[in-house]
């Protein structure tokens, strides 16, 4: 009997197994409803704001504190002190008139405030709205963004302005303009792209924050592509030519160093825009320049000059008895200024060797006594600046707590350990009685004696290489007598220490130059101001761009407020984005680079009365080259009475 061999084992065919062809279509479903859900993100506004609230609506008719009904015509005339010999601002090199960016205008709408564009409205902080721009367009990750531009747009010699000029001007700045501000911007936006004449896009670098870049591409000043090719002209030599802009100005006369005349552009093709309506209403605007201030402020006394900023403490308090005032025919008022001061006060350059050390920079600061020259220089009519963000709710006070506590942990090992264990830096208090303080003075002596800067049998103090404690103040010769005054008994004081403290007084034309070589020791400068976080920071503080930023006079870096910055750029709350700016602000005044002065919570203006303003100033801008007006009555009847040509 034969035995069957057994067949063998065969397996059931079984079907093929769909689970991971399934997980596939799930997570392709899943990223397909994403892409789609972020498409439906897509955010299209009027305006712009970080935090996507606007205080104004698509259809608002003009701003809350303008007069729409503002009358349009006459001059105002205001006085510069020193030389110009460019219209370019953008020069690498020369003087520009401090007016001569007002040709341009942006996507989304600035304003000029003391030669310098900012944001407007004036009564909100971090709002933009659409001037060559209707239409803003950005998903919600802000990783790009597109502007849809009004057709109507056009360059004062009547031109279109189109998108190829925002493109060509985005790119005009990075290749000709400020070092600082090209290397910032194209590591943070790689890719411009002109959809059409009237539709522009950029795209900004992944893994970054998106913080202040949809602003920074929307602020940019649009220059006419055609002028500068026809012309072969560059954004960074001077000229005294300015190229066709788009804005409410044109250039009417230049007389170097003594005139600029603007005029108001009937053809201005924005004037019935609700961003602009009760706006620009001067039909002239007038630069006059003077070699001193003295010479400004008697042209102002004869009625050349008709609108006075007044920045000098003393002619507020005592200067302004002359008869017009008494008479009524000059105005003299107080009007609250509700912006952040600027940063200002005796800057040190640390690339000084002997300024590199932070004690011989605190004991130099002993040396100079605010309350004694508010006092004695300046009729007690200023604050001291404290803070980097002064008289905001993000001033840096005692110890870190709360919020900023937070924010410092989370930076690591970076932060200083003395950050978390020492009150917040503040500025020393001097007696008032006296010049020299004494107390004051035995501090700075032991701070530069523990520095290695002993002093000699001469009184001069010398290091162990026998060099003096030089330091070397640069002051431009059409500085106010009043700060002259000022700069002089702080370096009285500084020489009562043992220090060789100089001043070095040069024309305005090399003072701009060793301003921007830091050819100085001290310079009196500062920072601008800044109540939120951005890519401007780093301009202002970052290490990378340190040894050349122009907005940087101290030449001041750090790892630990580079990382800080970064890290405020990555803040997703607002809550969170004060905690960054309060930290931020402690950290630059724990580094001690500026010895702060002194600020004015009020601006002091005085006109002759041809000239009104809304009864409620903004907070943000005086405004008056922006929204003032004329009354051509007035002006009429001080002109029958020969007090004005």
């Amino acid at each position: 009997m034969t035995s069957k061999k057994p067949k063998p084992a065969t397996r059931a065919r079984s079907l093929p197994d769909l689970r991971p062809i399934a997980l596939l279509s799930l997570i392709f479903l899943g990223l397909a409803s994403l892409a789609l859900k972020a498409e439906e993100e897509i955010i299209k506004s009027h305006g712009f704001s970080y935090y996507g609230e606007l205080s104004y609506p698509a259809d608002y008719q003009h701003f809350n504190y303008v007069n729409p009904d503002a009358p349009k015509g006459g001059s105002i005339s205001l006085a510069a002190v020193g030389t110009f010999d460019s219209m370019n601002v953008y020069a690498r090199k020369g003087n520009a008139d401090s007016l001569a960016s007002i040709f341009y205008e942006s996507l989304l709408g600035e304003s000029l405030v003391n030669g310098q564009q900012v944001q407007l409205p004036a009564d909100t902080f971090g709002e933009f709205y659409g001037l060559l721009a209707h239409t803003v367009e950005y998903p919600k990750d802000k990783s790009w963004v597109i502007f849809h531009m009004r057709p109507e747009a056009r360059f004062s010699d009547g031109t279109p302005l189109t998108a190829h000029d925002v493109a060509f001007s985005h790119n005009l700045l990075l290749d000709q303009g400020l070092k600082s501000y090209a290397d910032a911007v194209r590591k943070r936006i790689p890719k411009t792209e002109v959809i059409d004449d009237h539709t522009i896009k950029f795209y900004f670098t992944d893994g970054i924050s998106r913080r202040s870049l949809i602003e920074q591409v929307a602020t940019v000043p649009v220059f006419s592509k055609a002028w500068y090719e026809e012309t072969g002209a560059r954004l960074d030599e001077a000229r005294l030519t300015a190229s066709p802009g788009s804005g409410p100005y044109v250039l009417d006369d230049v007389d170097v160093n003594r005139r600029v005349v603007y005029k108001r552009n009937p053809d201005y093709w924005g004037k019935d825009l609700p961003i602009n309506r009760g706006r620009h209403n001067f039909d002239e605007i007038r630069i006059e320049y003077f070699g001193d201030s003295t010479a400004a402020f008697e042209a102002f006394k004869a009625g050349e000059v008709t609108f006075r900023a007044e920045g000098q403490s003393a002619i507020w308090a005592k200067g302004y008895d002359f008869p017009k005032v008494k008479k009524g025919q000059v105005k003299r008022e107080e009007l609250p200024n509700g912006s952040v001061p600027n940063s200002v006060g005796f800057v040190f350059n640390l690339g000084s060797e002997q300024l590199k050390d932070k004690r011989v920079r605190q004991a130099i600061s002993l040396g100079y006594n605010f309350e004694w020259t508010n006092t004695s220089l300046q009729h007690s009519l200023f604050a001291q600046r404290t803070s980097f963000v002064q008289n905001t709710d993000m001033m840096a006070t005692g110890l870190p707590q709360g919020a900023e506590l937070a924010f410092l942990q989370s930076l690591g090992d970076v932060v200083p350990a003395e950050i978390f264990s020492e009150e917040v830096t503040l500025p020393h208090t001097s007696k008032p009685d006296r010049l020299s303080d004494r107390r004051n003075l035995r501090r700075a002596m032991k701070l530069l004696d523990d520095a290695g800067w002993p002093v000699g049998s001469d009184g001069k103090r010398r290091n162990d290489k026998n060099e003096l404690l030089t330091v070397n103040f640069v002051v431009n010769s059409v500085s106010s007598p009043n700060l002259v005054a000022i700069i002089e008994n702080y370096v009285s004081n500084l020489k009562g220490m043992g220090i060789n403290a100089l001043i070095d007084s040069v024309d305005s034309a090399q003072f701009s130059t060793r301003r921007r070589d830091r050819d100085y020791d001290m310079i009196y400068g500062g920072y601008r101001s800044f109540q939120d976080t951005g890519t401007g920071l780093m301009q202002f503080f970052g290490s990378e761009v340190a040894p050349f930023s122009l907005f940087n006079p101290a030449g001041f870096s750090s790892p630990f407020v580079d990382a800080l910055i970064e890290a405020s750029l990555a803040t997703e709350t607002l809550e969170e984005e004060k905690a960054s700016i309060m930290a931020l602000d402690r950290a630059l005044r724990h580094e001690h680079f500026i010895v702060p002065t002194w600020f004015n919570k009020d601006h002091w203006v005085a006109y002759y009365d041809i000239y009104e303003h809304p009864d409620e100033i903004p907070p943000f801008d005086l405004g008056q080259l922006d929204f003032w007006w004329f009354n051509a009555e007035k002006a009429a009847d001080l002109k029958a009475q020969g007090v004005l040509r």
